[in-house]
């Protein structure tokens, strides 16, 4: 048996090239533990060659780009920890609202990770490889000097655009719901986090009216609780509690965007050279200006970046609860009643018999479920849900934004997952890389016509949809299942998470294509054709019918689903959503906290409106003319 030191002596008169080979079949701990082992080994383990490899091994970024994003942190090991960190976020991130799409892809940046919504839209006469996809920025995760992670989630606000920086939860290895969260700390080494700024005044009338009969009830010694009480978590706050404090937490921690955080947040594509290059001096300084931005706030943005002034925050992201606490006791305190009645002493003159009755009726079911809630629990009145919301404010010492990903038990149908319409969060789609058995599972894009893509007077842009293909086995058969996660219309057809078509593999179509030649004149060869059943209008908007129909499989790479008897043609091809978005275009986010995740159900094109879409897309059209 070969003694450890003979090993060791081994390992160390390997090249560093051979050394790095034989990393990549370590793991992370491995790699740790060779490192203890003695002072030669952990030098030899820390080397840059050897950390490169990791990084290489982690398979979100390509070495040639991995040796511009070393420029950027303060070693290769850094670089490491950062992608291991972020690498769950990468893929398609969904929510159900509105029906025409919510779709968020995730992919790298530079020394950081991207959310970017895809917007609604038609597209030109070149098709979906050449004409520029419309997208928005929703968040960025950037890398520290030493591979910790900064938050900053994007945002538009009468007319200027904003950043929005928070924190990172760790993320879970299987993550598969993305929370925008306001999370209570407590606060480090005795320093004040804000200066004395009133939140009253950012509390609307409604607001005002909730908090003074949530806290009439709450006596002093109820409301003050102990430095080691747990922590609330936000999830536990109401729907309209969770809103507010979001809204109040952006309105406070919000940062202009500087001329000098102006600019791409990804590289071009390499095909052009001088622009990439152009792209990567642009991105490192918008990077140093971010991070800068993210430890010393507005004092980076005046030129005086580490100044600490009385009164300034010390740590821009984070806020005082204890300011958003005396707010809403003025608010429960300011009425001539105890018990804050004249808070509604106005609106109640005013009221019909039907107002009286809902208000009466919402004050029996609220009393209603507290008893129950009590007979349940065993818990007294102040631990109802309205009286959450102390809770959470008296949990720490300050709070800010978060970004939470973590892994929940979730529902699917037909590869749609079951998702709240009440949290602020992102929903990851199971994205299954193609298997010889499963070769059409991925992201496809198409449009509805043949040839593909191609304009007709009534209809010169042809609606952009994005297709989740999935197989499925039932009764010994195996099927195909075409999930619509995006349409491009202005007023939504067919709802988010229906199947477009759904066809057996297992079961050969006997129809002819109907086209002999594509757009170019080629001949079309059929490699295979399945029997299946298309969308149609059937029970109502949300039930959906459907209609016999055949899935063409073309020599090209293209899938043409054909429904039988309207002839209706859907033309598919394979996406790259990452080369996609580099080729895009940028239009202007949504306000903060819609950015993140729409949560209103609409269905019409709200992301257009909002971002000002339609205005970019005409201009794209005119383009491509």
């Amino acid at each position: 048996m070969l003694s450890e030191s003979f090993c060791s002596s081994f390992l160390l008169a390997l090249p560093d090239d051979i050394v790095a080979i034989i990393s990549r079949s370590l793991s992370l701990r491995d790699l740790c533990n060779l490192s203890l082992c003695c002072r030669s080994l952990c030098a030899l383990v820390n080397s840059e060659k050897v950390w490169l490899s990791q990084c290489e091994t982690v398979g979100i970024v390509p070495n040639k780009d991995l040796i511009e994003w070393r420029k950027g942190v303060s070693s290769y090991r850094a670089l490491c920890r950062f992608l291991l960190s972020v690498k769950p976020l990468i893929g398609i991130w969904v929510h159900q609202n509105p029906e025409l799409g919510n779709v968020v892809y995730v992919m790298p940046g530079f020394v950081s990770v991207v959310g970017c919504r895809i917007i609604p839209q038609e597209l030109g006469p070149l098709g979906i490889d050449d004409g520029p996809i419309l997208w928005a920025p929703v968040f960025e995760i950037i890398g520290d000097f030493d591979g910790a992670t900064t938050f900053f989630l994007h945002g538009r606000d009468k007319g200027y655009d904003y950043f929005y920086p928070g924190s990172v939860k760790a993320i879970e290895k299987n993550c598969n719901v993305l929370l925008l969260e306001v999370e209570p700390k407590q606060q480090r080494n005795g320093g004040k986090l804000m200066h004395g700024k009133s939140y009253v005044n950012l509390l609307d009338s409604e607001t005002s009216k909730k908090i003074c009969r949530s806290d009439s009830g709450l006596s002093r010694s109820q409301r003050v609780l102990g430095q080691n009480e747990a922590t609330v978590p936000f999830s536990r706050l109401g729907f309209s509690d969770r809103r507010k404090l979001l809204e109040l937490v952006t309105k406070q921690v919000r940062l202009k965007v500087p001329d000098t955080a102006m600019g791409p947040l990804f590289p071009h594509l390499r095909d052009n050279a001088d622009n990439f290059w152009k792209d990567m001096v642009l991105l490192l300084q918008r990077r140093l200006a971010l991070l800068q931005m993210y430890k010393h706030g507005n004092d980076c943005i005046n030129g005086n970046p580490g100044q600490d002034e009385p009164g300034l925050p010390s740590d821009p992201t984070q806020l005082e609860l204890s300011m958003i606490r005396k707010s809403f006791d003025y608010l429960s305190n300011s009425g001539n009643s105890p018990n804050g009645d004249d808070c509604q002493t106005q609106s109640t003159k005013m009221k019909t018999l039907g107002d009286y009755l809902r208000s009466s009726i919402k004050q029996f079911l609220g009393k209603s479920v507290s008893s129950r809630g009590i007979l349940k629990n065993s818990s007294s009145s102040s631990e109802s849900r309205q009286a959450l919301l102390h809770e959470f404010l008296m949990s720490g010492d300050t709070a800010g934004l978060t970004l939470h990903a973590s892994t929940t038990k979730l529902s699917s149908y037909r590869a749609w997952p079951n998702m709240h319409d009440t949290r602020f969060a992102l929903y990851k789609l199971p994205m299954h890389v193609p298997k010889e058995d499963q070769v059409y599972a991925g992201l496809w894009g198409g449009t509805f016509g043949w040839p593909p893509g191609r304009p007709t007077e009534d209809k010169p842009g042809k609606a952009l949809f994005f297709l989740l293909l999935s197989y499925d086995e039932s009764q010994g058969q195996r099927f195909l299942i075409a999930t619509k996660i995006l349409e491009g219309t202005h007023y939504v057809l067919h709802p988010n998470g229906s199947a477009m078509f759904i066809v057996n593999i297992d079961e050969p179509s006997q129809e002819p294509f109907p086209w002999d030649t594509d757009a170019d004149s080629i001949p079309v060869i059929v490699e295979h054709a399945f029997n299946g059943e298309g969308i149609a209008n059937g029970y109502g908007f949300r039930y959906p019918g459907s209609k016999p129909g055949s899935l063409f499989v073309i020599q090209n790479g293209l899938l043409v689903f054909i429904w039988k008897e309207s002839r209706s043609v859907l033309t598919l091809q394979r996406l790259n959503l990452e080369e996609l978005l580099k080729k895009g275009e940028q239009v202007p986010p949504l306000p903060p906290v819609a950015n993140f995740s729409y949560l209103t159900k609409s269905y019409s094109n709200v992301f257009a409106g909002f971002s000002n879409a339609s205005t970019c897309l005409s201009s794209a059209r005119q383009k491509l003319a």
